[in-house]
């Protein structure tokens, strides 16, 4: 699959580490430089298995492919090589195969190297985004490439159309996605949630609270991922006609969505529950409430993160919604306080919503991330 000599090439990196985030985000930056930039662009992933959820139109098991303008290559299975590439981007430092490395180091004009890192609120993200940093023995330059939540940074990536595809979801379309998954509309007196979490998530606690509320809930579950949880929570009964049903609430076990559906499921939820990164970044540009879990580490790393988030996304709202927020969102990544904490939440929603809204303006207005990126190239090769 030979690359058109007059296009330059983009290699991306990725190994799988958080389940679907890693492929998500590559995958996303990959079909926006092909398709928005017109790029020659190469994804290397070590799991295609993991990306098909998300694509189901790849085949996981080919050694190479082209979809949506995307060559997309089994790492495992193929050596990669440098001589056609013009841009190397190393996903979220997963490293370089030694040889390729070494190639480039001889190669007259040897690829732009980027370092693309982890998305984050925190504020030394403002000044590592664009700095450099040598390789110790062959002499080539890696440059940190740093999405964010400021103009200092290389902001979110997001489709040109996007937000105008989102304001356009009405009532009809609304309708169509959930009889499209087999369910009716929920009506509009009814919460409607969706809960995509990693499974040390408090969610027996956070269902039992839905339970127990005086508005109806239906909370829909995309994939399999909490299904052992859920299924505990009622009693180890199987859901009939994929929905479990206690007091007001409802739950719906819905497929694995591709992305493209993932973000409507998003638009017609009026509290979205998400974790790691591209759900993460998802959720924001919906314009709708969300709960972020982030990837929990052992030393404790993620709850900085959650805390500069919600700094940053908070910032404007009264201090009464901005408190029940935080504190909803420390439980939630901390696995315990959600029947204390969900009632203040829930009464916050309202002026949620409308700060939501305003904050998907707000990162719009500082571009995008794929373009940035574009353009952060061109800089190093002028």
């Amino acid at each position: 699959m030979a690359a058109h000599s007059s296009i330059p090439v983009w290699d991306i990196f990725c190994k799988v580490v958080d389940n679907y985030g890693d492929a998500g985000v590559c995958w996303r930056v990959a079909r926006l430089l092909a398709q928005e930039h017109s790029l020659c662009v190469r994804l290397w992933i070590d799991k295609p298995d993991t990306l098909r959820a998300l694509q189901t139109d790849l085949d996981a098991a080919a050694a190479i492919q082209r979809i949506d303008g995307v060559a997309v290559y089994d790492w495992s299975k193929q050596v990669p090589s440098p001589e056609e590439t013009a841009v190397a981007i190393e996903a979220f430092g997963c490293g370089l195969h030694e040889s390729y490395v070494s190639a480039m180091a001889v190669m007259p004009q040897p690829p732009v190297w980027i370092v693309l890192d982890y998305l984050s609120a925190e504020a030394w993200v403002d000044t590592h985004h664009g700095l450099s940093s040598p390789h110790p023995s062959l002499g080539l330059q890696r440059w940190y490439f740093c999405p964010g939540f400021t103009a200092a940074t290389g902001a979110l990536p997001r489709e040109h159309d996007l937000l105008v595809r989102r304001d356009a979801f009405d009532d009809a379309a609304r309708s169509a996605f959930w009889r499209d998954l087999g369910f009716a509309m929920p009506a509009p007196d009814v919460l409607t949630v969706s809960l995509f979490a990693y499974a040390n998530a408090p969610i027996a606690e956070l269902l039992a609270a839905l339970a127990s509320d005086t508005r109806p809930a239906v909370v829909a579950l995309p994939g399999r991922a909490a299904f052992a949880t859920v299924r505990k929570f009622f009693d180890d009964a199987e859901p009939v006609n994929s929905i479990w049903r206690q007091r007001g609430l409802e739950v719906r076990l819905l497929p694995f969505l591709p992305q493209s559906r993932y973000d409507e499921l998003l638009w017609v939820c009026d509290l979205n529950f998400v974790r790691g990164e591209d759900s993460f970044v998802r959720a924001q540009w919906a314009g709708r409430p969300m709960i972020w879990q982030p990837y929990r580490q052992d030393d404790g790393a993620h709850l900085p993160k959650l805390q500069a988030f919600i700094e940053r996304y908070a910032a404007s709202l009264p201090a009464p919604e901005r408190e029940a927020l935080a504190i909803f969102s420390e439980a939630w990544s901390a696995g315990a306080g959600i029947d204390a904490s969900w009632p203040r939440l829930r009464s916050s929603l309202v002026p949620l919503a409308q700060e939501s809204r305003r904050w998907a303006s707000q990162l719009a207005s500082l571009g995008e991330m794929s373009a940035k990126l574009v353009e952060f190239v061109r800089n190093k090769v002028k």
